[in-house]
């Protein structure tokens, strides 16, 4: 018997003007949480996707148990007992959390003795013992559509357990889960590999990496950079592998200098009663306000409300002294508002279509000629800006989207509202799923547009970077604003008090 569960030799993967994966290596061991790392477009995603049988491999072959083994698809992964959270969730919003965990294996039974059909009554009950089992206090019978992003991630990872799998692989699986769900994410990984199971954890997030890996494989641009106990690395020698050079700040040096209060948002309440309400605060010219709080504060819904995508009963949206009527997105566009979005996926890019398109899309109105015909060759221009000043690693403008890592869509995204020229941006968890030198690159961005005279407003679930950029920090708590803190306030712990404010 071999050592590892599974192994991956010399795997090549290409896709139209680039080489994605050239001759990488990979060895689980049993009872193991191996860390995967890169930055974003370094090829992990790919290389898991080959493990899982959704890519076949140019060249190179994976081993189980020693044994050269070919996997054909997804299902033929399931069986061989490799199961994958991904980073992006897709689940079916409109069915259950029983049918979603046992979609494509039902259990089944047959009806007045012959008539074969799904099991329900076995399926919920398997549901419920199997979520009780991952710690997930969840009804089996709730619509997914129903639940929070990071309820839904949960169920996803109930779902790869159901699997009984060997191989578990973790895609950036707390990007979107609070601090108690994380400790709960980490109880389920030692209960797997305590039964032998080999985990691949994929995360930008130092701290998790070094806490809960054992080994740690780093690549860089498609390629195997090597393998390392986690004991034996630190923070700044696994970014320093990663990118090839040391990144001595964090956070960009900060020129910008806020002016007068230009936009302000009075007594603002949404349409639902259990979200967001009586809502009001300033935003100075060239200010970055961050939004703080857990998951729950309702910190997106309200974002949301201000851009025209949840309604609101009452309140006061002005710019410079002029009162904005926003009640759709097209509004605030047209307003000199944007928004990017948390969900990259779900209601950020269009995934069928190109670089150019999602860049180009919210700004068509500036490349009119001769009535309603876009000017290509001024589209084209915009988007050759956008991709050398984003550092957007793509073959072409004409590439779909969907075919880019996710940091790349995260760059396309964030060039396709500075491609509108906004008064006032709004960012959601701005760099999530981003590695470190891809979250430079942003926060550089996003400096320099407070400089320009741009407002930002910026949500984040990562409290480093909620002080390391915030001009000032407003904190919401149960869909209420519960305080502002800036300047040697902004620490930790006040940012926290003020998060569990509960009425």
């Amino acid at each position: 018997m071999s050592e590892y569960i599974l192994e991956m030799r010399d795997v090549s993967k290409s896709f139209p003007g680039v080489k994605a994966l050239d001759h990488v290596q990979l060895k689980l061991r049993p009872g193991k949480v191996h860390a995967l790392m890169g930055e974003n477009g370094a090829g992990k995603s790919t290389l898991m996707k080959c493990m899982f049988g959704i890519y076949k491999m140019d060249e190179g072959q994976i081993y189980i148990d020693g044994k050269p083994t070919v996997i054909k698809d997804p299902m033929d992964a399931l069986r061989q007992g490799i199961a994958m959270v991904h980073q992006e969730l897709q689940p079916i919003p409109a069915r259950t959390i029983g049918e979603n965990i046992f979609l494509g294996r039902y259990p089944i039974k047959k009806y007045l003795g012959f008539i074969p059909g799904v099991d329900h009554k076995k399926m919920y009950e398997d549901t419920a013992k199997l979520l009780e089992k991952v710690r997930m206090n969840f009804d089996p019978r709730e619509k997914v559509g129903n639940l929070s992003v990071s309820q839904m991630q949960s169920v996803e990872i109930a779902k790869a357990v159901s699997a009984n799998c060997r191989v578990l692989i973790l895609d950036e699986p707390t990007s979107s889960l609070t601090e108690n769900e994380v400790e709960a994410l980490f109880r389920i990984v030692d209960d797997l590999t305590a039964e032998g199971v080999a985990v691949v954890y994929i995360s930008h997030k130092m701290d998790e990496i070094l806490r809960i890996a054992d080994e740690v494989t780093i690549m860089r641009d498609g390629q195997y950079i090597g393998t390392w106990p986690a004991n034996e690395l630190t923070t700044e020698s696994i970014i320093t592998k990663m990118v090839g050079r040391e990144l001595t700040n964090l956070f960009p040096e900060k020129h910008n200098v806020p002016g007068e209060v230009v936009f302000k948002v009075e007594n603002f309440t949404s349409i639902n009663p259990r979200s967001f309400r009586n809502i009001s605060f300033e935003l100075r010219k060239g200010e970055i306000l961050g939004v703080g709080g857990l998951v729950g504060a309702q910190r997106t819904e309200l974002m949301e409300g201000l851009f025209g995508t949840r309604s609101h009963t009452t309140g006061r949206i002005t710019y410079k002294g002029k009162e904005l009527k926003i009640n759709r997105p097209k509004d605030a566009i047209d307003q000199g508002v944007a928004m990017l979005t948390e969900d990259r996926r779900g209601s950020g890019i269009m995934g069928v279509l190109s670089v150019a398109d999602n860049v180009a899309i919210a700004s068509l109105n500036h490349y009119l000629s001769f009535g309603d015909a876009i000017d290509g060759k001024k589209v084209q221009a915009v988007v050759n800006e956008m991709i050398q000043k984003m550092e957007i690693k793509t073959p072409s403008q004409k590439t779909q989207i969907q075919s880019l890592s996710g940091g790349n869509q995260q760059k396309v995204l964030v060039g396709r509202w500075l491609a509108n020229n906004p008064d006032v941006l709004i960012l959601d968890e701005p760099t999530r799923g981003i590695d470190v030198g891809a979250k430079y690159e942003i926060y550089c961005i996003i400096e320099e547009l407070a400089r320009e005279g741009k407002s930002v407003i910026m949500i984040s679930s990562e409290m480093g970077e909620l002080i390391g950029m915030s001009d000032r920090i407003m904190v919401m708590c149960d869909g209420r604003v519960t305080g502002f803190v800036e300047g040697e306030e902004a620490t930790q712990e006040n940012i926290m008090a003020l998060a569990t404010k509960f009425e």
